[in-house]
């Protein structure tokens, strides 16, 4: 039998059959056909390595369906050895993830400040949410085909996160476009803080699901109605409806992150709410200030303890 026990504070069960392993990404072919053999994590990972991104979020929602009708199977049991270098891929490369020629990766500290009040200002804010979905989408995926030996409800879980944070991209993707030329996405330069955080946590399972969903994600319900907020006051409607869409989608994903969150740390018999701060100094987490969203907090499966120590830190 699989034990799917974590160690404490580390990646998921080293439990895999030796004998399936990959040495490189593959690079190359995204597009497998389906068939009931199919590995659907070893698809993940091809998916992560494209650089298109309409191409990546149209290959989630294929995988997607054919994991439900049962063309493609996780086999938690396989571990994949891949070759990653000690630096993202550059622009335009294939890589983990793949990246696209555009947008140009700069510090945070180097993006300008628009306001959202003009078409430029909008277009940047919008440019940026796109950005953020695009990154969810390598987030989820290499949360499924890095992590071994667990239930198939973790891998089912996250590939429906995959493709709805595929189908925020292209909403929001097609939205920027309305906006007219020059505005698309990789306009605009953008920063890579959601991936560093993947990086960093690539060898431990626990700490990935403590500071991804539950953390940088998490800090996108309290950005929500702000943002949705800005969008409507100038005018925009529909951004503002898409935003409604993204926060509705974004509570049921953070929701996933506590439950198999608390999962592992019931597993490995330590308490979630010190697990969380060890691993956040460990790893150099983001100091999260409020004001906190703390309806949608709770709705995504926060309690009330969790919810005082967050403020306390705050």
């Amino acid at each position: 039998m699989t034990d799917f026990t974590p160690a404490p504070g580390g990646g998921a069960a080293r439990n895999a059959d030796p004998g399936h392993s990959s040495e490189a990404c593959p690079s190359g072919n995204a597009h497998l056909a389906f068939a009931g053999a199919l590995c659907a994590r070893e698809h993940t990972l091809a998916l992560l390595c494209l650089c298109d991104p309409y191409e990546k979020a149209h290959g989630v929602t294929a995988l997607r369906d054919a994991v439900r009708d049962g063309r493609a199977r996780w086999h938690p049991e396989r571990r994949f050895e891949v070759a990653e270098p000690a630096t993202p891929a550059r622009a335009g490369e294939t890589g983990i993830p793949g990246r696209p020629a555009a947008p140009r990766l700069v510090s945070p500290r180097e993006l300008k400040h628009r306001a959202a009040t003009s078409v430029e200002g909008r277009a940047a804010l919008l440019h940026a949410l796109t950005h953020i979905e695009f990154n969810a989408i390598n987030l989820a995926l290499d949360a499924l085909w890095r992590f071994d030996g667990l239930p198939t409800d973790y891998y089912d879980d996250w590939l429906q996160v995959a493709a709805e944070e595929a189908y925020h991209f292209s909403l929001l993707a097609q939205h920027l476009n309305t906006l007219g030329e020059p505005y698309r996405y990789g306009y605009f330069p953008a920063h890579d803080g959601l991936w560093e955080m993947a990086r960093r946590t690539s060898g431990d399972w626990l700490a990935r699901l403590a500071l991804v969903p539950r953390t940088l994600e998490a800090r996108g319900l309290d950005a929500s109605p702000p943002i949705k907020a800005k969008l409507a006051s100038a005018g925009d409607a529909a951004g503002a409806a898409i935003l409604d869409i993204i926060l509705r989608d974004e509570i049921g994903h953070v929701a996933i992150g506590n439950r198999w969150y608390r999962w592992g740390c019931e597993r490995a018999g330590c308490d979630p709410i010190e697990t969380y701060a060890r691993l956040a100094a460990q790893y150099g987490a983001p100091r999260l200030r409020g004001p906190f969203n703390l309806e949608a907090r709770r709705a995504a499966g926060f309690d009330d303890d969790e919810l005082a120590a967050l403020q306390a830190l705050a």
